[in-house]
């Protein structure tokens, strides 16, 4: 019932995720944030069954920070995604799989922006845009049609409003409240006019 997006253009990524914590037909919070912040470049976005969310992302987050604390250095998004997936895969051959299904973003002085898709069988794809959640089937289309290489930032803030405004219209649960953030070369930046959303009736 979650739902995550990610847009990468040539100098940023733009993410996005619901802010519901929900249990079964039950809304628990309306400001449950689903992004845990890896590095001062690395996000990890993170949906799945609720206990296993925090717990596996919170055990990658600390040991990307133990590594930096090691070494001196930070993972690039590529290493962080491939350590991820790498643990996710051994969860998964174990007796304590992980169910989440996860986005990556993250901004690398030599390889640029980059955004990772990765499911609860553990698969890795590099991807220019991304979903997950049922809005994917929703969204995917929308992403496919107006994406380009050369996207601007207001471009992907319009293409994630058209995103947003979709799921509105036409899922069938409320998703009132999203966060969105954009990775660039400084940092981690708060996208604060979410283009949000007018209740549908």
């Amino acid at each position: 019932m979650e739902y995550l997006i990610g847009i990468q253009g040539p100098d940023f990524v733009l993410v996005a995720a619901d802010t519901i914590a929900a249990s079964s037909i039950v809304h628990m919070k309306r400001d449950h944030d689903k992004m845990f912040k890896m590095s001062e470049k690395i996000l990890l976005l993170c949906v799945g069954e609720a206990g296993d969310t925090v717990q596996f992302a919170e055990y990658i987050q600390k040991n990307v920070q133990l590594y930096k604390m090691r070494n001196g250095y930070e993972l690039s998004p590529t290493a962080a995604a491939n350590f991820t997936r790498r643990n996710l895969a051994d969860y998964l051959r174990s007796r304590t799989p992980y169910h989440v299904n996860l986005l990556l973003a993250g901004y690398d002085e030599h390889d640029g922006p980059a955004l990772y898709y990765m499911d609860y069988l553990a698969s890795l794809a590099k991807v220019p845009f991304a979903a997950h959640g049922y809005g994917a089937f929703l969204t995917l289309s929308i992403l496919d049609r107006y994406y380009k290489p050369g996207i601007t930032r207001e471009e992907a803030i319009e293409v994630l409003k058209k995103c947003l405004e979709e799921i509105q219209k036409r899922f069938i649960l409320n998703l009132p409240s999203f966060n969105a953030r954009f990775i660039d070369k400084d940092g981690i930046h708060e996208v604060t006019d979410v283009p949000l959303l007018k209740s549908v009736v």
